[in-house]
């Protein structure tokens, strides 16, 4: 891992995807691209226009969030880290697309929701279509946390073979970190299937890759969601990693409604690697 793109808007959010960043990169050795969209007036870009803005006030407006990316460098990073900053005109989701792509981001951080001061820019609506549509491993964040480790990572699937290009980038994360893998299979009254049928399938899909330290989960609840869920929270899970299919959500894996349970409930950070 060489690059991480960590998107901003100045918001609680997108100050705790920032300080993640900043624990990936320096366990990494990896450069930070700090990124700030904006959808100006027209007159604001074009300075040609007539316009209520006027250049003076487009450069101190500029300026003024020029001097912010700069607090969140000091803020955030220590001295002598490798910080790349820019600030675009463009509507957020096709902006951070594009700038992945410039860069070559290998990972992507984003907070799950923001509002600056300015404009509201990561709504909730470009964060889902970033992460549905990223061809890069995105990690989406939620909540701020002093004691974030990359110890435990919980990875939930369907274990069908046409999840191993995803599980093969995720192994190549997990021991970026050296951690623990937590294999996980949700077993429900629906889709129900004996534990040891369930094991083998795991057992199977595993079999061709040099593994690291990792537990073979099934565990059995009223929903896919609800187990991913519940099964992180008992084991202290640092990370939850799901496959999105590039539909509408972070993972359709299971059911239309496994996205929307848990963008809505989980806390924990979701790695989102696309098939």
């Amino acid at each position: 891992m060489k690059k991480i793109l960590v998107p901003i808007d100045f918001s609680k959010q997108s100050e705790y995807a920032t300080k993640m960043a900043a624990k990936i990169a320096k366990k990494s050795n990896s450069a930070v691209y700090l990124l700030h969209m904006i959808e100006l007036p027209t007159g604001v870009v074009d300075m040609g226009s007539r316009s209520n803005f006027s250049i003076p006030e487009s450069m101190l407006y500029l300026r003024k969030i020029r001097e912010r990316i700069l607090e969140y460098k000091s803020k955030f990073f220590p001295e002598g880290s490798e910080i790349h900053y820019s600030i675009r005109f463009q509507a957020p989701y096709e902006g951070i697309q594009k700038y992945a792509d410039k860069i070559d981001a290998d990972l992507i951080i984003m907070g799950s929701k923001g509002h600056s001061e300015f404009e509201e820019i990561l709504i909730g609506s470009n964060t889902e279509k970033v992460v549905r549509t990223s061809t890069r491993p995105v990690i989406v964040i939620k909540k701020d946390d002093d004691k974030f480790k990359l110890k435990n990572l919980v990875f939930a699937s369907s274990f069908k073979s046409d999840n191993k290009v995803v599980f093969g980038k995720f192994l190549d994360f997990a021991n970026q970190f050296k951690s623990k893998v937590h294999l996980l299979k949700v077993n429900t009254p629906s889709r129900f299937e004996s534990t040891k049928n369930a094991k083998q399938k795991v057992k199977d899909f595993i079999a061709e890759y040099e593994m690291p330290k990792h537990s073979i989960n099934v565990y059995s609840d009223t929903s896919v969601e609800k187990g991913i869920l519940n099964f992180s929270r008992e084991i202290n899970a640092d990370v939850i990693a799901l496959c999105t299919h590039g539909r509408s959500g972070l993972s359709h894996l299971f059911s239309a409604s496994v996205t929307k349970n848990l963008s809505k409930n989980a806390l924990k950070p979701m790695l989102t690697i696309k098939v």
